[in-house]
């Protein structure tokens, strides 16, 4: 099987760097030489000795698993693929070697099915979209899997902070994950029971209902590749907020309000100024559809891949 594999194709593509993806796309390279090898690194493994890692407590040994067999799968990668599929900028430089230059470490920039968002947006003047924003039942929501790298546990603190000055404002949360129990604990401690609605997973119709039903897109997360969960949301016309991080620089030039990292004060501040400032957020939600619908479509990113790769 693997030599029929390995003789009749001329690339091979692993879709990550763990090792059931990785090794046997190394494999095949290493009996075909003329194979080319496509290896996708799409985010790397923080540091768990580092201040700031998600993986605290008696987490930190899952951490410390994730990291160390990352290693030499990023050595194998670095050495040996010919193309490397990345997230964002920052990660070119890792792969960049004597043999493999710039051209080849592609940024895989996530994409968006738009298709819905624009059928929605058609039927839906600006004007009238923006008065039906005020009136919409949720003031945020939040997609994401539930687990320290999403910052949820951080995103009830500040939904804390932006109901002091809006003690209505409501918040959907879109997922499941590890740390859902700690985030139910969470919220009723901060009695935020009546502010936070906990829908777990959704996706289809059934996510898209809740994007029409929100204001704002929140992306708290502490430390991300790109990430796309907010890039959905953000194609219905709903602006987002994130913290500043390196990776979301060039994939959210726009459409998303960046905050100081772990500065959940300022953070908070942006939810309210996009809740208050009808202009600020008329601005903000054009920006996030344009971006979303000129960069982020499916069809516009797989068009620019194959043009790198094989054109």
């Amino acid at each position: 099987m693997v030599n029929h594999l390995t003789n009749d194709y001329d690339f091979v593509y692993s879709s990550s760097d763990f090792w059931p993806d990785s090794l046997p796309a190394f494999f095949m390279k290493i009996k075909n030489p003329k194979l080319i090898w496509i290896a996708g690194y799409y985010l790397s493994a923080p540091n768990p000795f580092a201040e700031n890692s998600p993986y605290k407590g008696k987490d930190f040994y899952r951490g410390l698993f994730y990291w160390l067999t990352q290693l030499p799968a990023f050595y194998i990668i670095r050495e040996f693929a010919d193309y490397v599929f990345v997230t964002s900028k920052p990660d070119v430089n890792k792969f960049v070697t004597n043999k493999r230059g710039k051209a080849k470490v592609v940024v895989i920039q996530g994409g968006v099915d738009t298709t819905e968002a624009k059928k929605y947006l058609t039927r839906v003047n600006r004007k009238d979209s923006l008065k039906r924003s005020m009136a919409k039942k949720y003031a945020a929501c939040f997609v994401g899997r539930f687990h320290y790298q999403k910052g949820v546990l951080d995103l009830i603190d500040i939904w804390k902070k932006v109901c002091q000055k809006q003690p209505k404002a409501k918040l959907a949360m879109i997922g499941i994950g590890p740390l859902e129990g700690k985030i139910k604990e969470k919220i009723k401690k901060a009695k935020l029971d009546k502010n936070i609605d906990l829908l777990g997973f959704k996706d289809g119709k059934e996510k898209y209902q809740i994007f029409k039903q929100s204001k704002l897109i929140l992306h708290p997360a502490t430390y991300d590749s790109g990430g796309m969960a907010a890039a959905e949301g953000m194609a219905w016309g709903l602006p987002g907020v994130s913290f500043d991080l390196q990776a979301l620089k060039t994939y959210y030039p726009k459409g998303m309000i960046k905050t100081p990292e772990e500065d959940l004060d300022k953070f908070a501040q942006n939810v309210t100024k996009l809740l208050e400032d009808r202009h600020f957020y008329a601005d903000t939600s054009r920006e996030a559809i344009d971006l979303i619908h000129q960069v982020w479509d499916w069809d516009v990113r797989a068009r620019k891949v194959f043009q790198q790769v094989f054109e």
